[in-house]
């Protein structure tokens, strides 16, 4: 089935809070490659309108602390899914690996919170 074709479903699916399981190495990284360019594309659009929006340091701070949410609430899910793995016993590679995001995505957080942190931070020592 076409990409496209897999993209339309899984769109269909989401609205519906349903999400598609893929069986093959070469369909994941299609999704991936796919996940990637949108991403990307989309970059070029964000980092325009960042520029243009972010020229004084507490003008910086809700994006970050926008980021810093959506990642937070990501991690605590993947917590879940790394709970879930654990008690269903399934390969130990794929705990590992969920484990190895879980760690990340909290140092993540973290560092997202002391960036927000420092823009009043610098907010106050600037004067600005």
């Amino acid at each position: 089935m076409p990409l496209t074709r897999h993209s339309l479903i899984d769109a269909a699916a989401a609205r519906f809070g349903w999400r598609r399981a893929y069986d093959t190495t070469t369909q994941v990284d299609a999704l991936l490659t796919e996940q990637s360019e949108t991403a990307y594309r989309e970059a070029a659009d964000h980092a325009t309108l960042a520029t243009a929006k972010n020229t004084t340091i507490l003008a910086v701070q809700p994006g970050v602390l926008d980021v810093r949410g959506r990642l937070l609430a990501d991690v605590l899910y993947l917590e879940g899914v790394l709970a879930g793995a654990r008690t269903h016993g399934l390969a130990s590679e794929l705990i590992q690996r969920l484990e190895d995001a879980v760690t990340h995505g909290h140092e993540l957080t973290v560092l997202l919170a002391d960036t927000v942190r420092a823009t009043t931070a610098a907010h106050t020592n600037s004067g600005t």
